[in-house]
């Protein structure tokens, strides 16, 4: 509640949004080369709205983004750490605007994929989850990367990034349950085998809870990785079965990322002191190459359910 006083409206749009719209929300800095892409597949998904918080970025993006007709844009210079890490901008803009609507919350390189995505849209996702009394929808984090180092192919804006980073780890992952919150915690794929290989436990989270049923009693704990009420992160088992989930397709590993790598190291906004992006740093000299001889080539939805990184469930 005390962090929203850190915003501050660029452009308001939210009158538009329609009773039963579905809802985009995002924190970003400096991704104004992602953002053509990033509108476009979500609008075709069937995103009706989008609400991001601008962390003071320079790169044009926040002017980019407040010329869209279907955007909503607030900036802040507060600290992105002390906001816990967005959670607190974004769980304030969720309870006042996101309230009766399905909400997806996710960051500018990912890219919800779901079961059928490629002929039903996302409200058709949505009814059934309402018509099956589930408010809360899964989907693990898959990090995408290209074959060979990441700036061998420069990204251009307005590209889809997937044909560049399209590439993934079909298995090395680890599941352990959170006993405080009830979860799932994932880690494992080319970030754990590559920066985090002499600390694996140190390795980032891939479990995520991007889309819900939102009320104004929840509230994001540490990103999209749990929530409260606790019941909400029991995504995945069901009695006589699995639940149904998805995958975020997670484009970061492009030529952008050393210079992306830099600006965050020297801001230290991240988790724990940065230390992801300190892996990061001390290997992108090398000119490291995350592709190896048991990657796979993403072809579609289908294809990660095959794999068993993803489940179309009971919805038929």
């Amino acid at each position: 509640m005390r962090k929203r006083r850190e915003l501050q409206p660029v452009v308001d749009r939210t009158n538009l949004i329609s009773r039963d719209g579905i809802l985009l929300f995002s924190t970003l800095r400096n991704e104004k080369i992602r953002l053509p892409f990033f509108l476009r597949y979500y609008r075709d998904l069937g995103v009706n709205h989008f609400l991001f918080v601008d962390n003071d970025s320079d790169d044009g993006g926040r002017e980019y983004l407040a010329q869209q007709p279907d955007v909503s844009v607030w900036t802040t210079s507060a600290s992105y750490k002390r906001a816990r890490f967005g959670a607190d901008w974004l769980n304030w803009l969720q309870r006042k605007y996101g309230h009766g609507h399905w909400t997806l919350v996710v960051d500018a390189d990912e890219f919800f994929v779901y079961p059928f995505c490629d002929t039903r849209p996302l409200r058709a996702l949505t009814d059934w989850l309402d018509a099956s009394s589930i408010k809360s929808f899964s989907a693990m984090l898959l990090d995408m990367y290209p074959k060979g180092p990441f700036d061998a192919q420069p990204y251009s804006e307005g590209q889809d990034p997937l044909e560049i980073a399209n590439w993934f780890d079909s298995g090395n992952y680890v599941i352990n349950r959170n006993r405080k919150f009830g979860n799932l915690w994932i880690q494992g794929g080319p970030r754990m085998r590559m920066f985090f290989a002499d600390a694996p436990e140190r390795a980032p989270a891939l479990n995520k809870v991007p889309l819900v049923k939102w009320h104004r009693s929840y509230a994001y704990v540490s990103s999209t990785h749990s929530l409260l009420p606790r019941g909400l992160n029991q995504v995945y088992d069901e009695w006589g079965g699995e639940k149904a989930s998805g995958v975020l397709l997670h484009a970061k590993f492009l030529d952008t990322f050393g210079t992306k790598a830099a600006e965050e190291m020297a801001r230290r906004q991240h988790y724990a002191n940065s230390h992801e992006y300190r892996a990061y740093s001390q290997v992108i000299g090398t000119e490291p190459d995350l592709w190896c001889k048991w990657s796979e080539k993403y072809i579609n939805w289908r294809q990660l359910e095959i794999l068993g990184l993803m489940s179309k469930g009971n919805w038929a």
